[in-house]
């Protein structure tokens, strides 16, 4: 009967022990894993109401991963004057990671709605759905994120799409 008990705790503390492993690497993989830090820039190409326009930046710091198109994440200082930029209608940071530290999606979400910043589309459907968005302060800090658009959540909740949505590409 001993070695009954002793061969039962053993396997269900090797069915612990392999889960809590399984449960570190799936938290590693995901909070650093996939993430690679990105060369710094010195310009970044922006949207305009007349076409495309480019900004010089200084003090870039970046992420991204190659699992999603929504893990980018970027922060930096403009530089000089800006031109026409075009504003983002409905911007919604998404979370990065803790460790990188220049971002943090809650404090920009209430400098966006108290009107500390401004959103502008810096790219549309660099991805067909998802768009790059841009948090400017005053100050010339600058963040920015992929979002998904009005097509992209509609294309992936299996909706009509709205009008004005070009074509998704065939996969």
């Amino acid at each position: 009967m001993r070695a009954r008990l002793t061969w039962g705790r053993f396997a269900a503390g090797a069915l612990v022990a392999s889960g809590l492993l399984a449960g570190g690497v799936m938290y590693y993989l995901q909070v650093y894993g996939y993430y690679s830090r990105l060369e710094p820039q010195i310009g970044l190409t922006v949207a305009l109401a007349d076409g495309a326009g480019r900004l010089d930046i200084r003090d870039f710091q970046g992420i991204d991963s190659d699992t999603s198109p929504l893990r980018y994440r970027a922060c930096f200082t403009v530089l000089g004057d800006l031109p026409a930029l075009v504003p983002y209608a409905d911007p919604t940071p998404l979370n990065a990671p803790g460790w990188f530290d220049c971002f943090d999606a809650g404090a920009l979400q209430g400098d966006l709605a108290a009107g500390r910043a401004s959103a502008f589309l810096v790219e549309g459907d660099f991805r067909y759905g998802f768009d790059f968005v841009m948090a400017l302060y005053p100050d010339g800090r600058a963040t920015l994120w992929p979002q998904i658009n009005a097509c992209g959540s509609a294309l992936f909740d299996g909706r009509p799409l709205p009008a004005g949505c070009p074509l998704p590409p065939e996969s």
